[in-house]
């Protein structure tokens, strides 16, 4: 774990057990409580006789005729939901894809986005949407990990406060903790707080445009119990520092605050929210985040945060003494 200070822009090198160390007595930390759930599913398309594909070796997965990959991003309600296809080009609004050799998931696209999402809507035969996507379906285990998802990736694939399913991708700052950092962290009497936002495209989402303004993020959907709300803001009002627990907490509570003068109020909705240089953080006083790469909006994040030019002097450090970037990578502790 590297440790940057925003105010002086000094960095060291740390172990990330020495983050209850770092926090203060009177600290709120605010994590985001989003379970992962079996987001890819494998399939042919209509009017083709090929077998589902193989999710075996997906650093090496080739298409053949009629052979599709889904990754479901965010559910719309009534059997609907955004994805993203593989082999997109081909696949077009009326066609018909299938899941499992019994056809047990049949979804047609209904609608295709700007940047080539589609919206499915799905029937589902023998038993409940969730139970055949939770038996026909896989964990999204990021491209780059190169190997087979295994079983076990179901429960490590998840931070240890993972409740609320809904995410196509790990909330990965919360990733470090263990039970027993966990319990480190409530022996020093800090506070914690849960929110939940279920991770889709607006996480991941490039910088398409040059200017960075012009560049708007798919929404997430989010919710803030009145229990968090209210730890929330009683921490602000007494001068307490909001210690952040990954970028996803951020954008949520800085989008609710944005929609509510400054408070954050319970309810749930979809968080809109693009942070980047010049934002007028509302909440959040400290943050928790792992490395992310160049000209990604979750670096812009981190800089609106911390300032650009000390941001880019601590990843110059980190590249050069081997910190991991990605989702099972090392993390930044900014305060």
């Amino acid at each position: 774990m590297l440790h940057l200070e925003r105010k002086s822009g000094e960095f060291s090198d740390r172990a990330f057990r020495d983050l209850p160390s770092l926090l203060r007595g009177d600290d709120l930390l605010v994590f985001n409580n989003t379970r992962v759930f079996p987001a890819r599913l494998f399939g042919k398309r209509s009017g083709s006789h090929a077998q589902p594909v193989s999710p075996k070796n997906p650093a090496a997965r080739e298409f053949l005729q009629g052979q599709v990959e889904v990754l479901l991003t965010k559910e719309l309600g009534n059997g609907e939901w955004e994805a993203l296809v593989r082999p997109g080009r081909k696949i077009g609004v009326g066609e018909r894809l299938f899941f499992g050799e019994a056809h047990d998931l049949e979804a047609e696209v209904i609608a295709r986005s700007e940047f080539g999402e589609r919206t499915l809507r799905f029937q589902s035969r023998n038993s409940d949407f969730f139970a055949n996507l939770d038996r026909l379906g896989e964990v999204p285990l990021p491209p780059y990990v190169g190997r087979a998802v295994a079983p076990e990736d179901c429960e490590r694939y998840q931070t240890v406060f993972a409740k609320d399913r809904g995410s196509a991708a790990a909330p990965t700052a919360g990733l470090h903790f263990t039970p027993q950092i966990l319990e480190e962290i409530r022996k020093r009497g800090i506070e914690t707080a849960e929110i939940t936002l279920h991770v889709g495209l607006g996480t991941f989402q490039p910088v398409r445009h040059e200017r960075v303004e012009d560049n708007k993020l798919h929404a997430e959907r989010y919710e803030v119990s009145a229990d968090a709300a209210e730890k929330i803001n009683c921490a602000k009002a007494a001068g307490r520092r909001i210690v952040a627990v990954g970028t996803t907490t951020v954008r949520t509570l800085e989008f609710v605050a944005s929609q509510s003068a400054g408070k954050v109020t319970a309810g749930s909705g979809e968080a809109e929210i693009f942070i980047y240089p010049g934002f007028q953080f509302q909440v959040i006083d400290a943050l928790l985040t792992n490395f992310h790469l160049p000209e990604s909006t979750l670096l812009m994040l981190v800089c609106a945060f911390a300032g650009r030019e000390k941001v880019l002097r601590a990843y110059e450090h980190a590249v050069k003494e081997g910190y991991r970037f990605f989702s099972y990578g090392d993390c930044m502790f900014v305060d």
